[in-house]
């Protein structure tokens, strides 16, 4: 019976492995020469169609290194992320905190606490994160140059609430309730979603594998409003009319409401070796997102402990198919090729360091990973952890 649901779970990833292609529509397209018509593909891929994709953004330097093929080996504080499922595999209490300075000036900050019930069976969690900048000059058609010393900040925020729950010693899953603001100057929307997800476990010659599968923010449109988008409408006369002096009108613009950044994945991860010293884990991982074409990434872990001291490290690396970095930079856009590089395979990586004494609760760690993004280079990503 364990060995078919093995190879159920490792038939079903095989089959979400498949590149899959955008939706195309095929128009007509004719030379100069008369009845000379050929046929070109559209590419219906919905870039750009999605709103808070801050959503996206990694929460753990350990995810983030391993390119976020993470989601089957989560079983610490950040699953409440990569894998609501991983929470009720935790052995302790925890919490976990990240900082990031992304591209273009903006930052990043999460936070997430988590506490096993029920004698393991079951585990709750708390997680808040926060993306954005802050005053920025405004620009507009009337001051090109920003002169009047007005400022605008953008601020987007996550807040979740996970529950994840082991219904067997094979199998478990979980659940992440969201709220969702997104404040943009001086117009703010708001949002909610949930994520989902599955966590299947078993052994295979005589070493863990695991597999997942995870969907993340399904839930309502994003739509924005404020003070922002009040205007002042001159009203003028009807032709032939003498000109009077009228009051402006006050108008109110609407904004088109907006999906969010569904996507599904599927990772699979198996330990090539693991003694009572060190682990060497691979693991791989499908998405397939509602913005973007399907993409997968491949990674690796090394963990091993330093005697009897209670120090152990951990040593992580992957590469990252991105399908959307296929553009040529343009110098008048100011990027350079010999930033970033323009290959969609992208490489992520970093390492640990923890402290647990004994068989004792209490353990600190720290995490740092490195993400090459492409044109607009590359970030770095620290978290620190504590469990009791």
């Amino acid at each position: 019976m364990r060995n078919r649901f093995v190879l159920i779970g490792v038939a079903l990833l095989a089959v979400a492995l498949v590149p899959g292609r955008p939706a195309r529509a095929q128009g007509p397209v004719c030379g100069g020469t008369v009845g000379q018509c050929g046929q070109i593909p559209s590419d219906n891929t919905g870039y750009g169609t999605t709103a808070a994709e801050f959503l996206l953004l990694a929460p753990s330097a350990r995810g983030a290194s391993l390119g976020g093929a993470f989601a089957a080996l989560t079983t610490d504080v950040s699953a409440v992320y990569y894998n609501p499922a991983g929470l009720s595999q935790m052995d302790h209490a925890g919490l976990m905190a990240s900082t990031m300075n992304y591209v273009a000036g903006t930052k990043y900050a999460w936070a997430a606490v988590g506490f096993p019930m029920s004698g393991g069976a079951r585990a709750i969690g708390v997680s808040v994160a926060n993306f954005g900048f802050s005053s920025q000059p405004v620009y507009t058609v009337d001051d090109p140059t920003g002169s009047t010393g007005d400022v605008y900040s953008v601020s987007e925020t996550v807040a979740g609430l996970t529950y994840s729950q082991q219904f067997s010693d094979r199998f478990s899953a979980g659940l992440t309730a969201k709220l969702i603001n997104d404040q943009l100057g001086r117009a703010s929307g708001n949002a909610v979603a949930v994520d989902f997800g599955t966590s299947f476990h078993a052994m295979i010659g005589g070493r863990p594998i695991r597999a997942s599968f995870v969907i993340q923010n399904l839930g309502s449109t994003l739509g924005h409003s404020g003070q922002a988008l009040t205007v002042n409408v001159s009203r003028t006369p009807p032709v032939g009319q003498d000109s009077v002096p009228q009051e402006p009108a006050t108008a109110q613009f609407t904004t088109k409401d907006w999906p969010l950044p569904v996507t599904f994945r599927v990772g699979l991860a198996y330990d090539l070796f693991q003694t009572t010293a060190g682990r060497l884990s691979v693991l791989g991982e499908f998405t397939q997102p509602n913005n973007n074409n399907p993409g997968f990434n491949f990674g690796g872990e090394y963990n091993v402990a330093l005697g009897s001291s209670g120090f152990s490290v951990a040593g992580r690396a992957s590469v990252t198919y991105w399908p959307d970095n296929n553009i040529t930079p343009s110098d008048s856009a100011g990027f350079s090729s010999s930033v970033g590089g323009t290959s969609q395979y992208r490489m992520s990586a970093g390492g640990g360091v923890y402290y647990r004494p004994g068989n004792s609760g209490f353990g600190v760690g720290i995490d740092y990973a490195y993400r090459n993004m492409g044109l607009l280079g590359g970030v770095n990503m620290l978290t620190v952890g504590f469990t009791w």
